[in-house]
């Protein structure tokens, strides 16, 4: 909730459209956090936060999931017991495989949320959707399934290696504090779990950004403006240029740390008050 607005400038700025003469809708994030509070007020910060209010219990369920059930793979494809622990290198796999099984709930969910966010781009335009529901049902009467997960592979192509930064950085630098304080990783204290997790989410971010662009530009575009997502990034190159790829990147970077701290930190309590179920 606290980072939702956050969330709205990023896609709002990674779909903001720049034509050359007039000057851009916004020029940096807090220029467009200003603007949508000015225009809509509160309530426009925490446009669409419906969608990823319901999906975000089971997406980060089936991201840990998908995560154990990678170090799994892992361990069996190199012939490491349980209790054996992954390199860096390994855990990174894990987290990539972890983004296969998640995507199923997280494009859908991403592409609602993004349009129902830059419904107030154009000024004065028609509200088309009211709500999360309306969103959904109106995608899948115009488009049937495929258009509710429209931007699946996209999703795919952000979060697979974004998933291999995240577990990746935030067990590097769990096992560096580690060393650093003569611990295990698994007895570190919640300041230095909630530094990690802060790194990995910066790290995750730094890896995501470019193809995270496309996949906003393309999940909010109207039907057949592009022929797919190279299309897109060929497009968005050809018209504003590369750094067109790193729209949105400040917002990213404002909500990365805090929200990922506080994720691995969750993670981690709650895995030591289960640890029963192992």
């Amino acid at each position: 909730m606290v980072g939702h607005p956050v969330d709205l400038v990023k896609v709002r700025m990674q779909t903001m459209v720049v034509t050359p003469g007039p000057p851009p809708p916004f020029t940096s994030t807090f220029d467009c956090l200003v603007k949508t509070f000015r225009t809509s007020g509160v309530p426009g910060l925490y446009r669409g936060v419906s969608a990823p209010l319901t999906a975000i219990a089971p997406i980060y369920a089936v991201v840990f999931w998908g995560y154990d059930m990678g170090q799994r793979a892992v361990r069996w494809r190199y012939g490491l017991a349980a209790d054996d622990a992954l390199t860096v290198p390994q855990v990174m796999i894990a987290g990539g495989l972890s983004a296969l099984p998640t995507t199923l709930i997280m494009a859908p969910s991403e592409r609602i949320k993004c349009l129902l966010q830059v419904q107030a781009n154009s000024p004065g335009a028609t509200r088309k959707y009211s709500g999360m529901l309306d969103c959904g049902a109106k995608l899948f009467k115009s488009g049937g399934v495929r258009s509710v997960f429209k931007g699946t592979a996209a999703t795919l192509i952000r979060d697979v290696p974004g998933s291999m930064a995240w577990f990746g950085c935030y067990e590097f630098v769990k096992r560096r504090l580690a060393s650093l304080q003569g611990r295990r990783p698994e007895d570190l204290d919640p300041a230095a779990v909630l530094f990690a997790g802060g790194c990995g989410g910066v790290a995750n971010w730094c890896v995501s950004i470019p193809p995270d662009v496309v996949k906003s530009r393309y999940q909010t575009a109207p039907d057949g403006k592009y022929r797919g997502l190279a299309d897109v990034a060929r497009t968005l190159m050809r018209e504003e240029g590369a750094q067109a790829f790193f729209k949105g990147i400040g917002p990213a970077m404002i909500r990365a740390f805090p929200a990922n701290a506080a994720c691995f930190l969750g993670m981690e309590v709650s895995r030591s008050l289960l640890g029963f179920m192992d």
